[in-house]
Formats: structure tokens, C-alpha cells, sequence
């Protein structure tokens, strides 16, 4: 039987059971498969038949896990990782050598923007960074030997949107890749490979993951481009643990109950936070006071997860905020059941300078909300007590 619907694939997709006749997949937790033959395993090593060989290359845990993201994301193939930077790291070193050069978003997460800026320059590959609000000037940094446009849509932690559509086609245009890197939204609330995306990237710590539990990421497009990033992966490394991948694929039968609650939770606490004497201002996909609200609409199915908002007096004032709260969570993660609020400037993107992170939105009271699943009533009272703290710790400070 062929199934269509999100759900339905997220839970029925699975490995041909054993002869155990086992509900759910069992652990694979080998190193190694045996070959049936010397033939077989002739065969295996050329690439004429499908099959495992070493866990580096391939597990059946973490092929059922690809599977289920594929079918999610449209794609034809893909390749899981050790952790979400092992593969934004292999998507963009699969398709770039020395002398070639990457169009990317400036809005990108703190370890991207050092792999841009410190790690692929050594080896002669050089960047152009376009503003997100300057969609024009992706074409204009395109030079003869660029290969890749590399974008965050949402950003982080800006939550900030990009065109899909717009910068697929640009890319087709000028023959190179557009690498996506999806993991604000997961395949739940948008798809890019169906907007004109070739590469779609996941941290599958966050969202996929859900409860805070793995260390793991994701690689998906066409069979020809993740043959490049197979190879790669198969000889570099970044092997993603069986036990991890086992997870995961429990993760993604409720990826869409848990999406539909974090996009609930955030569209409610962004609304609550626009009317807080206490915010200078809030960004959430969703609201109509964003200001890609309408593209927010034509390319994601809801806002999101997460909202970032201003707390006013700057930094102290962020920091008095998140020392007051009670029962939200102060950590760089996101994508959690608990709801987590995190302070940008001073964590995840403090090694940028502060003319780099304000280029790209972070201003120095800025904090990063991740919706968790709690009651929406629970979540608004701590916020709320701990804007309060904020503010009156600022007019102390101020007497």
C-alpha cells in the first residue's frame, strides 16, 4: 500500500522487519556486515548492489531515517551525519575546491559563518556575504567561479526569510547549487527542494530530534549531488552513531504533532510579547507585522517554532531577563519539549564582532525563544515576570 500524507509516511515507513517479527526496527549497534560471498562482496564494494558494508558508510538505523526525511523533504536520496554542523560542512566541501567561491545569506549560524570565514579559506575557497534584505544582490555576487548559493530561511537567530523560489531559479540560471539550510523549519513547515532548492541541510539535534537527546544532522537533494556528498562523508567520516539514528526515526513519527504545538506555542507568545510595554519589538514569521510576512505565507506551511524579540535596555536589561526566568531554560540549544530562551549576542554568535552581528540582526538585547510544548499559559507567565525583573533592575540601574 502506497501512502501520501506527512504522518502516515513519518510512522509506516520502516525497515523490512526480522525474523524476530518485531513491531519497531531494532538497533543495528554494528561496526560491520558480513558478505554472503567473495562475490558478493566484490559486488557490494563496486557499487552493483545495494547493502551494508561498514557502519561509516551505511547502517540500517540511519538508512531508515534518511528514507522517512527523503519522502518528507521530496528528495531522492540523502546521507546522515554525526552532528548538524558535520553536515553543513560536508554540503558545502562536497561541491567546492580551491579557486571556486560561495554566494551566501550573512544571516547564517555562528559555526557556518566560521567555516565561511576561517576554515574554507584555507584552502583557497572564498565567500561573498549579500545582506538578506538586498535579495538583488545575490546575482550580483555571482562570479565565474562561483559554485554554490549557501542560505538560512528562517535565519538565526534573526528570523529573517529568504526566496526560495527566487534564488532556485537564480541558481539554474548561472548553473550552480542552491544549498538550503532548513532546520528552523524542518520538513514540516517547509519544503525548499520543492521550491528550487538542490540541497537541503538539517541539524537533526534541534526539531527532528525534538527532546534534546541526539547530536545529529542531514543531507538531502538529488541522487547525483549526494552521491558527491556520500563520497565524501564514506572517506571523511562524520558517521551519525545507530543508536542515534534509531532516535531519530522514533523522532519523526511525531514530528508533525509536535511542529503543530511549537508553531502554536511561538504564534501565541509572539502575540502576547507585541503588546509588552517592555518589548522594543518581536519578529515571528507569522505575525503581520514581519516584514516577509507575505513570502512567510507562500513558502512555509506555519511560522515556526521560534521568536526573537527585543527586551528594551539592551543587554543588561537581556541579562537581568534571563536570570529571572523560573521555568523556561537558558541554553544555546533549541527545538526541545522545554520551552528555551537564549541570549545570541553572549553564546551562539558572540565570536562575531558587534558591527557583524548587527549586520545581520543581532542587537544586544536580543533573545532567541524556542517554543516548547508546555501550556501557553505556563509559558506566558514566566516571561512575562521576567520582563518585569528586567525593567526594574533597568530603573534602578538608571536612578
Amino acid at each position: 500500500m502506497e501512502f501520501k500524507n506527512f504522518e502516515t509516511l513519518a510512522i509506516r515507513t520502516q525497515m523490512e522487519q526480522t525474523s524476530q517479527r518485531e513491531h519497531s526496527a531494532p538497533i543495528y549497534m554494528n561496526s560491520g556486515f558480513t558478505f554472503n560471498d567473495a562475490e558478493h562482496a566484490r559486488a557490494l564494494f563496486s557499487n552493483e548492489v545495494e547493502g551494508n558494508i561498514y557502519t561509516r558508510y551505511s547502517n540500517p538505523n540511519n538508512n531508515e531515517f534518511i528514507e522517512k526525511l527523503c519522502l518528507m523533504e521530496g528528495a531522492e536520496d540523502g546521507m546522515s551525519m554525526a552532528s548538524g554542523m558535520a553536515a553543513m560542512f560536508t554540503s558545502i566541501a562536497a561541491f567546492v575546491s580551491a579557486g571556486d567561491h560561495i554566494v551566501a545569506s550573512r544571516s547564517v549560524f555562528g559555526s557556518t559563518h566560521q567555516i565561511l570565514t576561517q576554515l574554507l579559506p584555507k584552502w583557497g575557497i572564498s565567500h561573498t556575504y549579500v545582506d538578506i534584505d538586498n535579495p538583488e544582490g545575490f546575482e550580483e555576487a555571482i562570479q565565474e567561479n562561483t559554485k554554490m548559493i549557501f542560505i538560512e530561511t528562517p535565519s538565526n537567530p534573526a528570523i529573517d526569510l529568504l526566496d526560495i523560489e527566487y534564488l532556485g531559479k537564480l541558481a539554474d540560471k548561472h548553473g550552480i547549487i542552491l544549498n538550503v539550510d532548513n532546520c528552523f523549519a524542518t520538513p514540516y513547515v517547509q519544503n525548499p527542494l520543492k521550491l528550487g532548492a538542490h540541497i537541503v541541510t538539517h541539524s537533526a539535534t534541534k526539531f527532528i530530534d525534538g527532546q534534546g537527546r541526539t547530536i545529529a544532522g542531514a543531507v538531502l537533494g538529488s541522487k547525483e549531488l549526494i552521491e558527491q556528498v556520500r563520497f565524501m562523508a564514506r572517506h571523511t567520516g562524520p558517521a551519525l552513531s545507530p543508536f542515534n539514528g534509531w532516535i531519530l526515526s522514533k523522532s519523526l513519527e511525531t514530528l508533525a504533532v509536535r511542529m503543530e504545538r511549537h508553531c502554536e506555542n511561538a504564534l501565541a507568545l509572539a502575540q502576547f510579547l507585541e503588546e509588552r510595554e517592555e518589548v522594543e519589538f518581536v519578529k515571528y514569521p507569522f505575525l503581520p507585522s514581519h516584514p516577509q510576512y507575505e513570502l512567510a505565507k507562500k513558502q512555509m506551511r506555519a511560522g515556526g517554532g521560534l521568536t526573537t524579540f527585543e527586551v528594551k535596555g539592551g543587554i543588561e536589561a537581556g541579562r537581568k531577563f534571563l536570570n529571572a526566568l523560573k521555568m523556561c531554560s537558558f541554553t544555546a540549544n533549541l527545538g526541545d519539549t522545554r520551552t528555551i530562551c537564549a541570549h545570541p549576542a553572549s553564546t551562539t554568535h558572540s565570536k562575531l564582532t558587534e558591527e557583524e552581528r548587527l549586520q545581520v540582526g543581532i542587537t544586544p538585547g536580543l533573545i532567541r525563544i524556542s517554543a516548547g510544548l508546555e501550556h501557553i499559559e505556563d509559558i506566558k507567565a514566566d516571561i512575562a515576570q521576567a520582563l518585569e525583573v528586567s525593567q526594574l533592575e533597568v530603573v534602578e540601574k538608571v536612578k
